[in-house]
């Protein structure tokens, strides 16, 4: 079995595909109007719109609800993707600070109130 992909459901695609088209830097793959994808070296991030729920069943997704998941993205230089992104965050978490297991972070929400981070590892190990 090999992980494919993160699906994020929304109710405004467009929006949610602009928004991580600017936070992760790489070009949408628009597959249909209520789906696209956005495809890094590691795996893809998929954005459907909430008009998809019927077909996978009944309710079993809610758009903007998530209160479990952060999606993690490995970066160069956290302290650089803070000032790059001020102008398109709108709710940062916290500014860049270190964890206790190593990385150095940044987390915020993306439009619909997902929590997104933003890390670099300070050791090796980390």
């Amino acid at each position: 079995m090999e992980f494919a992909a993160t699906r994020i459901i929304t109710d405004d695609v467009d929006r949610l595909v602009s928004f991580y088209e600017n936070v992760i830097g790489v070009a949408v793959v628009r597959l249909h109007p209520l789906f696209a994808e956005l495809r890094t070296e590691m795996g893809v991030l998929a954005i459907a719109s909430s008009a998809t729920v019927p077909m996978l069943g009944e309710g079993v997704a809610q758009a903007c609800a998530n209160r479990s998941i952060i999606l993690d993205f490995l970066v160069d230089d956290v302290d650089y993707e803070y000032a790059r992104l001020q102008s398109v965050i709108e709710v940062f978490i916290n500014a860049p600070a270190y964890m206790p297991w190593g990385n150095k972070s940044l987390l915020f929400r993306d439009p619909d109130g997902n929590l997104v981070n933003l890390f670099t590892p300070s050791k090796p190990q980390a």
